[in-house]
């Protein structure tokens, strides 16, 4: 379900009114995460460490008010669960776009990921469809080639967008730890940088746990 946010009483109206003027209003930054007890856990349970941290992600995602958050029409709903459209790649080195529902507990979610994921690898091309491109989603992707330092999006400023985009980089060894990059951008008429830490701040007490 969505709730529309009164607009007169809310008190980002005008940093909304303010940043979505902008030509671009996302915003983003980088920051690195300890998953070294993610990682161990996710192989200790015999899963693959992306649907693990995905998982944890949108767990976090959804602790944070701002982050289920939408623009449409003009107006702003808050959303009571967001979801993943996340990109999964191919053998062939094409990837698709997927519809990965959020679930309260790590089994069901991993069920119907895993499904998601084989329909991906029995399709070809970008499979756009209405899951794919629903606003009540987080857009993610894994880059675990490159442990980057900074990230930019693809964007048509034509096509009204205020999901957040999350993307995580390639893991890496540092002495006893296990370290990710995470870049996180979002509408910045619904999210300061503040809020943005406090996803970041959830995702690592969640990778922790």
């Amino acid at each position: 379900m969505k709730h529309l946010i009164d607009l007169s009483t809310w008190p980002r109206r005008e940093h909304f009114a303010f940043f979505s003027a902008f030509d671009e209003p996302f915003f983003g930054l980088v920051a690195e995460v300890d998953c070294t007890k993610a990682y161990a856990k996710s192989k200790r349970l015999g899963l693959t460490f992306f649907l693990y941290y995905l998982y944890q992600a949108l767990q976090a995602a959804n602790e944070i008010e701002e982050f289920r958050c939408r623009i449409e029409d003009g107006q702003v709903y808050r959303y009571d669960r967001i979801h993943a459209s996340a990109t999964i790649g191919r053998p062939d080195r094409t990837f698709s776009f997927s519809f990965i529902e959020q679930q309260d507990t790590l089994d069901s979610f991993l069920a119907g990921a895993n499904a998601e994921i084989e329909a991906v690898q029995q399709s070809s091309g970008l499979r756009l469809s209405d899951s794919t491109s629903r606003p009540d989603v987080i857009h993610f992707s894994a880059i675990p080639w490159v442990r980057f330092t900074g990230l930019t999006h693809a964007r048509s400023f034509q096509h009204p967008d205020s999901c957040p985009k999350i993307s995580v980089g390639q893991s890496y060894q540092d002495g006893a730890f296990m370290r990710m990059p995470v870049s996180v951008n979002v509408h910045h008429g619904l999210a300061d940088g503040y809020h943005v830490g406090l996803f970041l701040e959830a995702f690592q007490r969640l990778l922790n746990q």
